[in-house]
């Protein structure tokens, strides 16, 4: 059973879709905005979201972009907004599919069950090798890879930071992406949190946190994996 998360602010779009989606035996979360969205991702990653783009505090772009620093799932845009300017900005932003209100429903579920069937992105590695550790995304687990398996410890706060940078190898993550990515919306200026915590995982993977050539930082930008 595939599990859909509806984002938006419009109770009666939200029960609609609930309606049908439920009818049609998909699993369905809903929330009200961007920020209860990229809570609810993370805590339990749905199979496809389906966004509006016009929400209270966090636009719609905001979590397109959040969501995209740590997943690749499929992001169905259902939004009033008709301007090409916004459609191509979500698309950019990561979004898979863009559907104008009103719409019918019939288009909507044959749009989801065409982005349902696309096979997860080939290029998004399982198992990364950084420095001495074999990191497996899909387990979150980075085990030595010379020696008996030393397993190394990471808090859900050094996950949520260093898998966004190994699924994208020698790409720039930007600080604002991996903030929220951690702890959400409203933190995209805390960026002596970035400090701290990158100077802690460098300190167990680099041989030598003082000159790292693998988790690089850009200077006022964000950071990058070199493998």
């Amino acid at each position: 059973m595939s599990r859909v998360l509806i984002v938006d602010d419009e109770p009666q779009m939200t029960r609609a879709l609930q309606i049908n989606l439920k009818a049609r035996h998909y699993d369905v979360a809903t929330a009200p905005d961007g920020a209860t969205a990229l809570q609810l991702a993370s805590r339990n990653p749905p199979d496809v979201v389906v966004l509006d783009l016009g929400l209270p505090e966090v636009p719609g772009i905001d979590v397109i972009q959040g969501l995209r620093a740590w997943t690749s799932l499929p992001i169905i845009v259902v939004s009033g907004h008709t301007d090409l300017a916004d459609k191509v900005a979500a698309l950019d932003a990561g979004a898979d599919d863009y559907l104008t209100k009103p719409f019918l429903m019939e288009e909507f579920l044959a749009r989801l069950r065409a982005v349902l069937r696309r096979p997860p992105a080939i290029d998004e590695p399982g198992t990364v090798n950084l420095a001495d550790w074999r990191v497996n995304l899909a387990a979150y687990t980075a085990v030595r890879a010379s020696g008996k398996g030393e397993a190394l410890r990471l808090t859900p706060t050094e996950w949520r930071l260093l898998a966004p940078l190994l699924r994208n190898p020698g790409r720039l993550v930007t600080g604002r992406q991996l903030l929220r990515a951690a702890w959400g919306p409203g933190h995209e200026q805390r960026t002596n949190y970035l400090r701290v915590y990158f100077s802690g995982l460098r300190r167990k993977f680099e041989p030598d946190p003082t000159h790292p050539r693998h988790l690089i930082t850009e200077p006022g930008i964000g950071y990058r994996f070199e493998p």
